[in-house]
């Protein structure tokens, strides 16, 4: 699923006011090679941390209905904060600049993504995905360390969050699929075998059984 994710932030960040320029936008490793390697302007985001959000997280099962319209149990989903660093990288610093100020402006309208703009596996669990540009993230790693890591220079970047529910499962049947009403037996008249089944949701069928029974229990009453 977290392909999912990468594939809902290109599509932001390729929107907007960059729709139609041409930028490419990159999920690899921004190294020295690879930033030799370039041909082009290009807006990184680098996926460098994947971290559970436990603030969000819920005990227990809620009952649901599957596409049987059976009623099955499922977990709660767990909540991840996938983050991101997103850097510009062109030939001068003024461009880099200008293209990070566009993504920016791009993003920032983007606070909640609703549940109905998500891809089918994301969106499912009908929950709104919050997203987080620039917020301070004290657990996460420190942006120098990052840098240090990937054996290049720091750079201007922007720290870009999207915290989404992943499926707990499995799901578990409530109950069998109920697809007739209960039953009442009835034993017979005057001591004869029992009659077929009457179902409940036939209040007629019942009533009259019932009443034969009550009459036949007065007659012996009567001969006695």
């Amino acid at each position: 699923m977290i392909h999912e994710v990468d594939e809902v932030l290109k599509n932001l960040i390729g929107g907007g006011t960059l729709a139609g320029s041409g930028i490419d936008v990159s999920f690899e490793v921004p190294t020295r090679d690879w930033a030799a390697r370039r041909n082009g302007p290009v807006v990184n985001a680098y996926l460098y941390d994947v971290r559970e959000d436990v603030s969000r997280r819920q005990r227990g099962r809620t009952a649901l209905r599957d596409a049987r319209d059976a009623v099955v149990r499922r977990r709660p989903p767990r909540w991840f904060r996938l983050s991101y660093l997103v850097t510009a990288w062109t030939k001068t610093p003024q461009d880099e600049h200008r293209l990070l100020s566009a993504v920016l402006a791009t993003l920032l309208p983007h606070e909640l993504l609703d549940a109905r703009d998500l891809p089918e596996s994301l969106g499912r669990l009908g929950l709104a995905v919050p997203v987080t540009v620039g917020g301070s993230q004290p657990e996460a790693r420190s942006l120098a360390d990052i840098w240090s890591a990937l054996g290049g220079e720091l750079k201007p970047s922007l720290d870009v969050s999207m915290t989404v529910p992943f499926p707990s499962f499995p799901d578990y049947d409530a109950g069998p699929l109920v697809t007739e009403g209960a039953a009442v037996r009835i034993r017979g008249v005057d001591g004869g075998p029992p009659r077929s089944e009457e179902r409940a949701h036939r209040p007629h069928h019942v009533a009259a059984a019932r009443a034969a029974y009550e009459q036949a229990a007065a007659r012996r009453t009567e001969q006695s």
